[in-house]
């Protein structure tokens, strides 16, 4: 028996730190086979993956892909305006001759540059406010950071970021900064409830006595277990950030010509409505197309995180 524990124990150990990392790769490997398995079992969820990940082709291959680069900028050949739906322009031409389906790819870039941007402004500040908020619950930090966060969240979206946009002078990044004031409150309050409900589990517990640091219990400890809720969110709301953006664009206070925007697009063709009705019909397609995609993801994303937690 003795020479079996001793054995047992000399195996383990004589596992090198080069073998332990290659079985955690190894592990975080099967972990993303799992997940994906689970994600491909749902067809809407592939389906909303493989639209999002064309829709990031065309708009990253613009110049390559779209049939006339040149009228996305500023360009005009009134001698084939209003032209309808056809084999050279297949989805018409707008009121100055452009071609409306090459203005569509080039504005998709802005919408997606939009999406990503903003997450990327609003998530860090509202994710840290709301661990500071959840972990301190009771305290002055969670009393100052949630009554601002309340304060924000009482104002609709939209007409704050109207407001903040008509202050601004109208441009793409500009109206990016009017839709991320508006949006981070919705992340403190997310991870707020999340932290108020984890600073109370052992594990934070233990890493309190055991003298942790509070960087450490809340990067460490409480942050990992709110990735999943965090990442669903942001899948759903690229969705909602592009719309916004493409409301700001249609009231003007977003992307400006001769740079194409799908707001844009639809308000210059909501005059022509509705005899030259592709000017608007196609760019407002394409805004359902994209924000369809990205829900169908962000569902199969939650379904995934939902079907690894039970």
């Amino acid at each position: 028996m003795a020479e079996e524990v001793s054995t047992h124990r000399g195996s383990v150990a004589s596992i090198t730190p080069e073998q332990i990392k290659e079985m955690e790769r190894a592990s975080r490997r099967e972990n993303l086979g799992r997940n994906w398995y689970k994600f491909s079992r749902n067809p809407l969820s592939v389906i909303g993956v493989v639209t999002v990940i064309l829709l990031i082709l065309l708009a990253t291959l613009a110049p390559l892909v779209a049939p006339f680069p040149k009228h996305a900028g500023p360009f005009t050949d009134f001698a084939h305006a209003k032209l309808p739906p056809e084999w050279g322009h297949l989805f018409g031409t707008d009121q100055i001759g452009r071609d409306v389906l090459s203005r569509i790819i080039f504005g998709l870039r802005s919408s997606l540059l939009m999406g990503v941007v903003v997450l990327a402004l609003v998530v860090p500040p509202g994710v840290l406010l709301g661990l500071l908020a959840g972990y301190f619950q009771g305290m002055w930090i969670e009393a100052v950071i949630m009554r601002i966060t309340d304060i924000f969240l009482a104002v609709p979206p939209l007409i704050l970021a109207l407001a903040v946009a008509s202050v601004l002078e109208p441009n793409l990044w500009n109206g990016m900064l009017a839709v991320s004031l508006m949006w981070w409150p919705w992340y403190t309050r997310l991870v707020y409830g999340l932290a108020v409900a984890l600073r109370n589990e052992y594990f934070v517990s233990a890493a309190e006595v055991t003298g942790a640091s509070t960087a450490h219990i809340l990067f460490r400890e409480i942050l990992p277990n709110t990735v999943s809720p965090i990442l669903t969110k942001m899948s759903l709301d690229v969705a909602w950030v592009i719309i916004i953006g493409s409301m700001l664009s249609f009231v003007g206070l977003g992307v400006q010509p001769p740079e194409p925007s799908l707001g844009t697009m639809i308000a210059d063709g909501a005059r022509y409505l509705p005899d030259q009705w592709w000017i608007a019909i196609f760019p407002a397609l394409a805004i359902v197309v994209v924000v369809l995609g990205f829900n169908l993801l962000g569902d199969g994303v939650r379904d995934m995180f939902a079907a690894q937690e039970t």
